[in-house]
């Protein structure tokens, strides 16, 4: 059965109503004002009613009855329905006590639902004949509390519209912020990921071509065997560090906001050192480097470069053996940097297993370039080798 709200969803507590937090400062400014424009409007209407007639007992019972709905209205933010229903019938007989009750029919209608708003709003318009039987004022009385008691029910109600729509507006704000930082995290972390997956795929091919040198050759003298299980050693250790490094900034609460600070990356500087390590597992690198200074390419710029080459380097080592590798590198501010690897097309070479790869790595510095501004291209030339050009944007 359909229609007027039950009792006791009048009476249920609101669920989105929050427990009264604290006075502020400017809350008890607030309420001071009502408080003594509740008196002061108070005392008017009670010197009104006096000249009309209201003298005696009836008088020094509507102050009373006046002052005590004052004082109350310092506990209309815990209990402004409960206040609203309790002093409506009070309304009747203190005309002193009319400012106040309008304030409580306002905070109920602004800060409450509107059935217990048009329930305290029924409650002191059912007052109203007593109330004019009591302090006859003139007929407008009645027409002027109906009016009234509409305006203060539309008023509160719009300020708690206004209110919840401030309140969802902060809340979407939150959300969307917390979407944000997420969305930011994330990225680090695939930025992150997408790092050591350089790192680790260049260590693991050293190790991979290491370890098949001694497969392949059992007849190597101790001092060659001992210098390879250094090496082996050596790059195994550092893969590791490399993998711990990337799951701790990986972890949960760690990344653009978290508290592991990120490894210096490094950057074209660090050239001569890769194709040095690259020589020293047997790949032939023919390394043509065109920039007056590789230490001023910018940061970003720089260290997608050296990604870009460390990638092709390994690739070349896993799929072209010890076939000799062509790498030029050139530009300059505002021409750009330019970036092209050429080996041989891939091969098993000397019989030798290819070394697995997850065939995400070209794809990811395609996405780097992009990312950044440039582009790369890759495939098969007409002379059939393997071609890995790309540029990237270097600004003036």
């Amino acid at each position: 059965m359909t229609g007027l709200p039950s009792l006791h969803t009048v009476f249920a507590p609101d669920q989105d109503m929050l427990p009264p937090a604290p006075r502020t400062r400017r809350d008890w400014y607030v309420d001071s004002v009502l408080f003594l424009g509740a008196i002061g409007f108070g005392i008017g209407a009670l010197m009104t009613s006096h000249h009309h007639g209201l003298h005696g007992a009836l008088f020094y019972l509507d102050l009373a009855v006046g002052v005590v709905v004052c004082v109350s209205l310092w506990w209309r933010r815990r209990w402004p329905f409960e206040l609203g229903l309790a002093t409506a019938p009070f309304l009747a007989i203190s005309s002193f006590a009319g400012p106040a009750g309008a304030i409580f029919l306002f905070t109920v209608a602004a800060y409450r639902r509107w059935q217990q708003a048009c329930l305290v709003a029924a409650l002191q318009v059912a007052v109203l004949p007593a109330e004019q039987a009591i302090h006859p004022q003139g007929n407008s009385v009645y027409a002027t509390g109906i009016l009234g008691t509409a305006v203060l029910v539309t008023a509160g109600m719009w300020w708690r519209g206004r209110r919840q729509t401030q309140h969802e507006r902060r809340r979407r704000a939150e959300v969307e912020e917390q979407l944000r930082v997420e969305q930011i995290r994330n990225a680090e972390r695939e930025r992150i990921a997408r790092e050591m997956h350089d790192v680790l795929a260049h260590r693991i091919s050293l190790l991979s071509l290491h370890a098949g040198a001694l497969e392949f050759h059992p007849d190597a003298s101790p001092e060659q065997v001992a210098r390879t299980a250094a090496v082996i050693r050596a790059s195994a250790h550092q893969a590791l560090e490399d993998l711990r490094v990337v799951l701790g900034m990986l972890r949960p609460g760690t990344g653009a906001n978290g508290e592991a600070p990120e490894p210096p990356q490094p950057t074209l500087a660090a050239l001569p050192e890769l194709v040095a390590e690259s020589r020293a597992v047997g790949t032939m690198v023919d390394a043509e480097v065109r920039v007056a200074d590789p230490a001023a390419v910018p940061e970003v710029v720089g260290r997608n470069a050296l990604r870009i080459v460390q990638e092709a380097l390994t690739n070349a080592r896993k799929h072209a053996g010890s076939a000799p590798v062509h790498l030029r590198i050139d530009g300059a501010p505002g021409e750009g940097l330019r970036i092209q690897v050429r080996n041989p097309a891939p091969v098993v070479a000397n019989g030798a297993p290819e070394i697995p790869g997850s065939g995400t790595g070209l794809v990811g510095l395609a996405e780097r370039a992009a990312l950044s501004g440039g582009r790369l291209e890759h495939g098969r030339d007409g002379n059939g080798d393997f071609t890995l050009t790309a540029w990237l944007p270097w600004p003036l």
